[in-house]
């Protein structure tokens, strides 16, 4: 994380001061992070945008009673986001529920893409229980690399080992997420 910006909780400080450059920064450091989360809980591209969106607007204006963990704003965005998300989600359902033709077909076929949705998303929320299961470093290894998409190479410098090492730890978490969700 590039820090010449200053601090999460400086950045949290100045934007609850209403400065605009430093909501600037927080975007820019956490938007990609934030927007592939939401495409794990948002069934289409609007709904991605929206929800992203609405993290940020949600963190602008409730910056002041914000409390980051440790040094990081981004679990604070990731929950924020996820709330947003099942709030739409919720939306969505009363949204389609109200336009439902009176035929049994759409009906059936809302209810079965409704519950496969809710499967993927159920899915996604066990492999995040998975990740949490890890050893802490594969555990930091998979959230840099898998989850906030940084370059091994540059997960390696910040985590101190080599790029090597980082790949087969990669590897390694997958294989066992995959193992762990194919017997799941």
């Amino acid at each position: 994380m590039d820090e010449s910006e200053g601090s999460d909780a400086d950045l949290l400080k100045r934007v609850a001061g209403g400065d605009q450059r430093a909501l600037a920064v927080v975007f820019d450091r956490y938007a990609p992070a934030v927007t592939r989360y939401a495409w794990a809980i948002a069934a289409s591209r609007m709904d991605v945008e929206e929800i992203v969106q609405d993290t940020f607007v949600t963190m602008w204006r409730r910056a002041g009673e914000v409390t980051i963990a440790e040094t990081s704003l981004l679990p604070w965005l990731l929950v924020t986001c996820r709330n947003l998300g099942r709030n739409a989600a919720r939306k969505s359902a009363r949204h389609e529920a109200d336009e439902l033709d009176e035929t049994s077909t759409n009906r059936a076929d809302a209810v079965r893409d409704h519950h496969d949705a809710e499967s993927a998303r159920d899915d996604l929320r066990w492999v995040l229980d998975e990740i949490e299961r890890l050893d802490p470093i594969d555990r930091r290894v998979c959230e840099l690399c898998l989850i906030e998409g940084m370059p091994y190479a540059e997960a390696a410098e910040h985590l101190g080992l080599s790029v090597g090492a980082v790949k087969q730890r990669v590897s390694r978490s997958r294989a066992r997420l995959k193992k762990a969700v194919t017997l799941r």
